[in-house]
């Protein structure tokens, strides 16, 4: 087990331009973020022994950027991927393996520039079993959850809507933030509808942007010729769930939430009491509600009421994806990484929408729609 607090992030930056950056690949997002955290850490490219990242392989962004690593993880699990990434970094750290660990993104999820063309695997679950009932994308394979969800617990859309008007109260202090305007309940569901019962605003947009962390162990800090304030890893944990939505045991519930937070909890050796700022991954509005509950912080039920009562708005008492999230900051396909840097932020007190006093954080992130869940503790201070 990862001791608590012996590996910190050093470095965190994004790109220069988030949202719309057609003129940039997703090669050229993944150097621009890189070069910055690298910079923030006080470091050389050359200083880098390990690298981690979804695509390109991490040996292409490597060569990019003039790295020679000797530990490399290509973990690619969907938009959690970057969670994993950091509790993998922190055990080759921990053993050894290497010195500083990159960990970096780059998409182009809306302009598409040097991006693959998906396709589904042939003969896979997904093919087999969503596909031909028109199962196809994310706000397609949500929309059975989330109203399975709402039903459960004798909720409405009315409480998807919430959840947008409690992020756009955040996104509104955040200039990089490419949705800001507050909006009302009824403006969100008068929107225009996408898959019921996700209208516009309760999904995000498809943006292009890149973002990267450097990671060492705690006791190369003080070495460091950097200003920025180091925010250590207490725990970490992973789990996954069916690969497919329709296979999953409670459409109700998200089983790697539940064991993935419970995990980086208990070997952080940190109470949900401690949690001051959350991040959950939220590519659509449901999301929040299912993490709340799943995660233990509201019983079952009680998420809507918790969010439409203030209590992760800012001046509640979680505050929650305080850039916007997924919803309203920036969502370029593979989110958590910009749920990762945001909770940076805020533990190194220089968010656009900073929450004063705060000293621990939890970031949670789901990847391939209700498949894997990632989860890290984050403080400024060593146990």
């Amino acid at each position: 087990m990862i001791k608590p607090g012996s590996v910190a992030i050093v470095g965190a930056a994004e790109s220069e331009e988030i949202g719309v950056v057609p003129g940039v690949s997703s090669l050229g997002l993944h150097a621009d973020a890189s070069l910055r955290a690298i910079a923030d850490a006080g470091l050389n490219p050359s200083d880098i022994d390990g690298i981690a990242t979804v695509r390109p392989y991490p040996n292409e962004v490597a060569h990019y950027l003039g790295i020679e690593p000797r530990w490399m993880d290509g973990t690619m699990v969907g938009g959690c991927s970057f969670l994993l990434h950091v509790r993998h970094a922190a055990a080759a750290l921990s053993a050894g393996l290497c010195e500083a660990v990159l960990i970096s993104h780059g998409e182009s999820g809306r302009s598409r520039v040097g991006e693959p063309v998906w396709r589904p695997v042939d003969g896979s679950a997904f093919q087999q079993f969503e596909m031909p009932y028109g199962a196809v994308g994310a706000p397609l394979n949500f929309t059975v959850p989330a109203l399975r969800f709402l039903e459960e617990r004798g909720m409405s859309d009315r409480d998807l809507a919430e959840v947008v008007v409690s992020q756009r109260r955040w996104a509104k202090e955040v200039p990089r933030a490419l949705r800001r305007e507050l909006v009302t309940v009824e403006q969100v569901l008068g929107d225009r509808m996408i898959a019921y019962p996700f209208t516009r605003a309760m999904c995000c947009p498809i943006t292009d942007g890149g973002a990267a962390l450097v990671m060492v162990r705690s006791e190369r800090v003080a070495d460091l010729r950097s200003d920025a304030r180091p925010v250590y890893l207490l725990g970490a944990g992973e789990a996954t769930d069916a690969p497919i939505v329709s296979q999953m045991g409670s459409l109700s519930s998200f089983a790697g939430f539940r064991r993935a937070g419970e995990e980086a909890l208990t070997s952080g050796g940190v109470t949900r009491s401690e949690i001051d700022h959350l991040m959950i991954y939220d590519a659509f509005a449901h999301l929040p509600l299912y993490g709340l509950e799943d995660l233990g912080f509201v019983g079952f039920g009680e998420s809507a009421a918790f969010v439409a009562d203030g209590g992760t708005s800012p001046g509640g008492e979680l505050p929650l994806n305080t850039n916007g999230g997924g919803l309203c900051y920036t969502h370029t396909g593979m989110y958590g990484m910009f749920a990762i840097q945001e909770s940076v932020r805020q533990l190194r007190g220089a968010a656009a929408a900073q929450v004063d006093g705060l000293t621990v954080g939890m970031v949670v992130g789901v990847g391939m729609f209700f498949a894997v869940a990632g989860a890290l503790i984050l403080s400024t201070v060593v146990p």
